[in-house]
């Protein structure tokens, strides 16, 4: 933790890794005995159960990983010991378990907390429509005009993240900024706050 954030990893990530390891080796040699593969299969177990935990509730998701992830957790792990050092670190396959081993005290945080994702793939989404249009404000003319289009931008996906309407906000927003002068009134005009703002 540092100043109050915890660090999770993601298995996304850790995941893919041993993709890239698996579609490295030749189609006829592939099979479940493949060491890569026992991985993908593994995490597959992972993603399955959080899968089976999407409608419950924070306390009971919490406990689900704590009976069946952490078996699981138990089992990738015995594996990451068993090849670790048995594996040229500089193949695909050792990069893939150098990785692992460094993130594993992150990676296997989300089973202490039915709230914490087991991975970041919802931030990626999130960000990714400003990836792809990176080429469009590449050249913003000012810092002024760079940093208003990112106020925006952040401003929209809070909208997302609170499952709020942006045109609606923003409609709102523009209508109720002018008339705001206190700290307190401009709290009021926060995407989350869009109840009293509407008002």
């Amino acid at each position: 933790a540092s100043r109050g954030a915890i660090h999770l990893g993601c298995w996304a990530h850790a995941r893919r890794y041993f993709v890239e390891a698996e579609a490295a080796i030749p189609k006829a040699a592939r099979g479940p005995e493949q060491l890569a593969t026992q991985f993908i299969a593994a995490m597959g177990e992972l993603y399955a159960i959080e899968t089976q935990t999407e409608d419950l509730s924070v306390e009971q998701r919490g406990q689900r990983r704590q009976e069946q992830s952490r078996p699981v957790l138990v089992k990738i792990e015995a594996l990451l010991l068993q090849h670790l050092h048995a594996v040229i670190p500089g193949s695909l396959l050792g990069k893939a378990l150098h990785y692992l081993s460094s993130q594993w005290s992150k990676l296997i945080r989300f089973v202490d907390n039915g709230a914490w994702p087991i991975d970041n793939n919802l931030c990626e989404n999130a960000i990714r429509p400003f990836v792809v249009g990176r080429r469009n404000w590449l050249f913003c003319d000012t810092v002024a005009g760079a940093r208003a289009s990112a106020n925006l931008y952040s401003l929209i996906e809070t909208c997302k993240a609170n499952s709020v309407d942006p045109y609606t906000y923003l409609v709102d927003l523009f209508r109720k900024l002018p008339t705001a002068k206190t700290v307190e009134e401009f709290e009021a005009l926060l995407p989350w706050n869009l109840d009293a703002l509407t008002d």
